[in-house]
């Protein structure tokens, strides 16, 4: 009976946090201007930092359009360990991509789910909320290709400045900063985390290391944008602290249907909210930060774009771009683990009474971390970029959630009674598991987005092309082989930790290969492709005369005036590791740009010994 009173109890406890907190007020101005002097399409991980920082000049009047509403609606958003439930909520677009055929084999219709934000806070309100810059390497290559002003020595000022390191023994580097927007806390949910992973990677010969700091190379604990045990998105961070300004509007559930051009010229923006269509004209510039997927579409949509694409869907031509080319995405495969300890969390012990109370009461406790608590990065050459990523994910979810398992992956129903069979048995027999995910930094696969109508409430037609060059697969196997010589670590063996592939659950399709020989891991790989929702590139910074390039260094486009590009689509190429802290630096970068200002000379002339 006492039982049943503490859950109705908690019950209550968790409908007043609801109710209270999460559906308090509406961000839309009753009336907008008819102009404004930065008109920014889409309110993600770029959009909100640029609402930010243009919206401190009192004197600039700045609105920002987002599709979709307020990330209030959803408490599964603010809270770590539920990150994988927004896949497929109400705030995210869902979109699918086009039939691979190389990869994505055991998906349904080999077609991978790729989500993305359609809220205030853009995808940065769906990822897992991992902290990473990427390689030293990665923007000394894009400055040495013609992007002056992305080499690392200049972009590692802007990383700072957003940061509000609170990983104490992170709090004295020169490397990270402290009193930004942006707030970076302690990952480490398990005792997994330094006891079994950081160990083995040591054993293997991958030091524990600050991936953000001098070295990305080696096992790095996790560093997560969660603040006081919440998703510290972009919106909460940038957006919100910022709203009260007068010169700032914030419109949601507005679909944006068309950038206005006039002589090769943004002038304003065409959207459609409350079913109703608006005309908002730009002053200075329009601005799109929509995404690696709906920038592209967006500029596409208004004339500027491939030629022949364009006419092929009825839009006159006001700029030939090759936009929505050099589509990359990192890719991944997962590979389980069986151990004999009870360290990795479970759906019972974050439903327990305790751990629902003390994250409600306290922000701590299971549900405030995402358990997805060390990376490590490994190189064949200090010199070069990290070409493999691995993860580790101290979770298990029981028989009873398969069927959000199979959807969450888009996976064949095939698949689901395997899968169902093999979580079974880890409940029946109390075995634990974890997850350890290789991942493919560079690929040399490239995708495309395309319009699939000139209707912009289409969804564009997404081909990641993976696994198209044959080397991906190659390096990826290189990959599977360093997480499967784990096993052999005095650290692993420890816990009786080995790495399991259960034909059942995984690998029926490929079952006509010798087991554990290169020929089976290369099909497995081939039919278990799944993202690591990286993409980005589709709107490539370069050179004036580069042939690949939609964007400048300045990240304006190319034969447009008064227009740029500010999001993860302007990387030159997918940075090595996830991609949320670097489109916020470039946000933070584009700011300055914009306003012609230097907001980062004291933190440059802080570092300058470093580099």
């Amino acid at each position: 009976m006492g039982f049943k009173v503490t859950i109705v109890v908690l019950v209550l406890a968790v409908a007043v946090v609801y109710f209270t907190k999460y559906k308090h007020n509406t961000v839309d101005p009753v009336i907008l201007n008819s102009s404004y002097d930065y008109v920014i399409l889409g309110a993600g991980s770029a959009g909100c930092v640029l609402a930010n920082r243009l919206s401190e000049n009192p004197e600039s009047t700045v609105l920002i359009i987002e599709a979709g509403g307020s990330e209030d609606g959803n408490f599964n958003i603010s809270t770590p360990f539920l990150a994988g439930s927004t896949q497929l909520s109400n705030e995210d677009w869902k979109f699918r991509t086009e039939p691979q055929k190389k990869a994505c084999l055991a998906m349904h219709e080999r077609r991978s789910y790729w989500p993305r934000g359609r809220v205030l806070g853009g995808t940065s309100n769906l990822n897992y909320m991992q902290y990473i810059r990427g390689s030293r390497h990665d923007y000394d290559g894009w400055a040495r290709e013609g992007c002056t002003g992305w080499s690392y020595r200049d972009v590692l000022p802007y990383f700072i400045k957003s940061e509000d390191m609170q990983i104490p023994e992170l709090q004295k580097s020169d490397y990270h900063g402290i009193g930004g927007y942006l707030s970076i806390s302690d990952g480490t949910a398990t005792p997994l985390s330094k006891k079994v992973y950081a160990r083995a990677m040591e054993e293997l010969g991958h030091p524990t290391t600050d991936c953000n700091g001098k070295s990305q190379i080696g096992y790095c604990p996790t560093q997560e944008t969660v603040k006081n045990g919440e998703r510290c998105s972009t919106v909460k961070a940038f957006l919100r602290p910022a709203m009260g300004r007068k010169n700032l509007h914030v419109s949601t559930n507005s679909h944006v249907t068309k950038i206005i051009i006039k002589d090769k010229k943004a002038i304003g923006v065409s959207f459609v909210r409350n079913n109703r269509k608006h005309v908002i004209m730009a002053n200075k510039e329009v601005i799109v930060s929509a995404g690696a997927v709906s920038s592209p579409q967006i500029l596409m949509l208004s004339g500027i774009g491939p030629q022949e694409h364009l006419k092929s869907k009825g839009i006159p031509v006001i700029v030939d771009l090759p936009v929505g080319q050099n589509l990359q995405d990192h890719i991944m495969t997962i590979l389980d683990f069986h151990d004999n300890t009870t360290s990795v969390t479970t759906i019972e012990k974050l439903m327990s009474p305790i751990s629902i109370f003390q994250y409600l009461a306290f922000k701590s406790g299971i549900m405030s971390k995402t358990h997805l608590e060390g990376t490590s990065f490994i190189t064949d050459d200090e010199n070069l970029p990290p070409h493999l990523q691995f993860n580790f994910f101290s979770a298990m979810f029981p028989a009873k959630f398969v069927d959000t398992y199979i959807k969450t992956f888009n996976l064949d129903h095939k698949l689901t009674e395997g899968k169902a069979r093999e979580l079974q048995r880890h409940e029946d027999r109390k075995i634990g598991k974890f997850l350890a995910y290789p991942i493919l930094l560079h690929p040399k696969s490239k995708g495309t987005i395309r319009l699939r109508s000139r209707d912009p409430f289409d969804p564009p037609l997404i081909d990641p092309n993976y696994l198209d060059h044959p080397d991906d697969a190659k390096i990826l196997l290189k990959g599977v082989r360093k997480v499967l010589k784990l096993s052999d670590t005095k650290a692993f063996q420890s816990i009786g930790a080995s790495p399991q592939d259960p034909l059942e659950a995984y690998a029926p399709f490929c079952d006509n290969f010798t087991e554990d020989s290169d020929e089976y891991w290369i099909c497995r790989i081939k039919y278990y492709t799944l993202t690591a929702y990286h993409s980005t590139s589709t709107c490539r910074m370069g050179t004036k005369d580069d042939p690949t390039a939609v964007v400048d260094p300045e990240l304006r486009v190319k034969g447009i005036e008064n227009l740029r590009v500010v999001d993860a689509s302007v990387m030159r190429d997918v940075p090595s590791g996830n991609t949320n802290a670097p489109t916020i630096m470039i946000a933070e970068k584009a700011a300055d740009m914009i306003r012609n200002i230097d907001s980062v000379k004291s933190i440059r002339e802080r570092i300058g010994q470093l580099l």
